[in-house]
């Protein structure tokens, strides 16, 4: 790379920075102060919470092992905004965050602003004060940073709408000016699976994981070979309609159709529909982050954990895909570099969020709901974590969890990608988690 296209990287990568900061702020500006602190479960942090974490991530990783003369803006910060990194220190417990009345959410904000301001400034210095591979470390850590952020983004999100469902005000996040198109449909009309479109997967080895110069995280990689069985994959995601249909099937009360966890599941939790479903009388409405909203039958199902994913897989006659099936599929739909995020295409990403899944037969790819797979979360062959605590970051969660795949109404756009691993215990229903089915060919 010349020093001309180093200088266009270094300032699209400032912008991209400032970018995401500001997004951030963006997605609080419908919350009251009250808001900021919510923490109804272990699982969800608080908003302000997200907003000093994702601060501290560039003050641990980026700013004091390279800025010069460095000093942190407060010294516990490194103990009370550290989620789960043992290698610089004590992470202050997960389940206490919405403890931490104090510092205040103005506090944070001027936390914010101190890291954004040194960010800015190393990126000024790094051409005259750091060697070309120190250079390159801090442009890794900080484009790692803002794909950090934007992870956070979501879960922002998803945690606040969690913890707004646990008031029974119900409060919209966001005014809708405009009612969701409730398309007519009868849950009777949607049971036959064989209406779906399904695209035939051809028995043989296919490419896995990331394989160009684009960002992804470290657990997308290394790219390898991975024999799939001939199978088949609906093109469309698992419709409220269908799940309404298993529901009134006695889907929660069959044992045979649920796993052995799943069915304690069901029984310790009293279960009877997903998360956020609210029955009142013979109607379903469901909370979102517009408030309650009568149920479209259209829409994706969402908000099923594993189990729930799983036994409704069993009761249609079907199977989840393992997570290579799932991308040898979106490969085949999308191209091999289709909607693959790199660096010099996210300048649309920031765009305005859409805050509830629509019909499941636009784009159900990506922009809908995550897709559980049938695939434990686990290293690919020949994965090796970075060096440091940084290596932390997705490593060491390779055990007892399930693989999702795609992305939600919630994921930023550059993250939208084939290659890209989420992944989730398999009892988790909070994340807007959906259902794809296949079925041996």
């Amino acid at each position: 790379m010349n020093d001309l296209s180093n200088a266009k990287f270094d300032n699209l990568l400032a912008s991209l920075f400032t970018e995401s900061r500001e997004f951030s702020l963006a997605l609080c500006k419908p919350l009251e102060i009250e808001d900021y602190g919510l923490q109804a479960m272990a699982e969800t942090s608080p908003v302000k919470w997200h907003l000093a974490h994702t601060s501290w991530f560039y003050e641990t990783f980026v700013l004091k092992p390279f800025a010069h003369h460095y000093q942190e803006f407060h010294p516990l910060y490194h103990h009370l905004f550290n989620s789960y990194y043992n290698g610089v220190g004590q992470p202050f417990k997960r389940p206490n965050r919405g403890l931490l009345s104090r510092p205040t959410v103005q506090k944070v904000l001027e936390y914010r602003l101190y890291i954004d301001q040194a960010i800015q400034a190393l990126l000024e210095q790094l051409a005259s004060h750091f060697t070309k591979h120190q250079q390159e470390q801090i442009k890794q850590r900080i484009q790692l940073g803002i794909q950090h952020e934007k992870q956070h983004q979501e879960l922002m999100l998803t945690d606040l709408k969690y913890n707004f469902f646990q008031n029974p005000l119900l409060p919209e996040y966001q005014h809708k000016a405009n009612e969701l198109i409730h398309a007519d449909i009868s849950p009777a009309t949607l049971t036959n699976f064989d209406d779906y479109t399904w695209l035939r997967l051809k028995e043989g080895l296919v490419a896995i994981g990331h394989n160009d110069d684009s960002f992804c995280f470290d657990n997308e990689t290394p790219n390898h070979l991975s024999c799939i069985p001939a199978a088949e994959i609906a093109n469309e995601l698992v419709s409220n309609a269908h799940y309404q249909a298993f529901i009134e099937d006695g889907g929660y009360q069959n044992a045979d159709l649920w796993l052995s966890d799943g069915w304690d599941w069901v029984n310790t939790h009293h279960q009877k529909h997903p998360l956020y479903w609210i029955k009142e009388n013979a109607d379903y409405y469901e909370f979102t982050l517009y408030g309650k909203q009568k149920l479209n039958l259209s829409a994706p199902v969402c908000h099923v954990n594993f189990y729930e994913a799983d036994a409704f897989a069993r009761w249609s006659g079907c199977r989840l895909p393992t997570e290579f099936e799932w991308e040898a599929y979106a490969k085949s739909m999308t191209g091999q570099h289709a909607r693959e995020a790199d660096l010099n295409t996210e300048q649309n990403n920031h765009k305005q969020p859409i805050y509830h899944p629509n019909s499941c037969r636009q784009n159900s790819l990506f922009q809908q709901v995550w897709q559980w797979t049938q695939s434990s979360y686990a290293p690919y062959p020949g994965f090796q974590p970075a060096q440091g605590a940084i290596g932390e970051y997705n490593g060491k969660f390779m055990c007892n969890q399930i693989v999702l795949r795609g992305g939600s109404c919630f994921t930023p756009v550059a993250q939208s990608r084939t290659t890209y691993r989420n992944f989730f215990y398999p009892e988790s229903c909070w994340q807007m988690t959906g259902i794809r089915l296949a079925k041996q060919h």
